[in-house]
């Protein structure tokens, strides 16, 4: 649904399948629903929130989450600045 392949695109649709998998503890899930936190599609930009989802699937040691969150404690955005925890 996020992308419109094969099916109407609707981001909300995206957010509440992602959050269901999220849910269900897959980081996949956390991950793809913290992106639309981020950004605010699909869903009311939280970058708090964005960064628990990431913190999630970074702790089941999901690369590209724990990237993000690295960038988020680099800049401070949606946690407290903290740059050894951004190493």
């Amino acid at each position: 649904y996020e992308s419109g392949r094969g099916v109407v695109k609707d981001v909300v649709k995206a957010a509440e399948l992602y959050g269901k998998a999220a849910d269900q503890g897959l980081a996949t899930g956390q991950h793809k629903l913290g992106v639309m936190y981020e950004s605010g599609r699909g869903v009311a930009k939280d970058v708090v929130k964005a960064a628990e989802l990431y913190g999630k699937a970074a702790d089941q040691g999901l690369a590209t989450a724990q990237y993000k969150l690295g960038v988020m404690y680099q800049s401070g955005e949606g946690v407290v600045k903290d740059v050894v925890k951004a190493e």
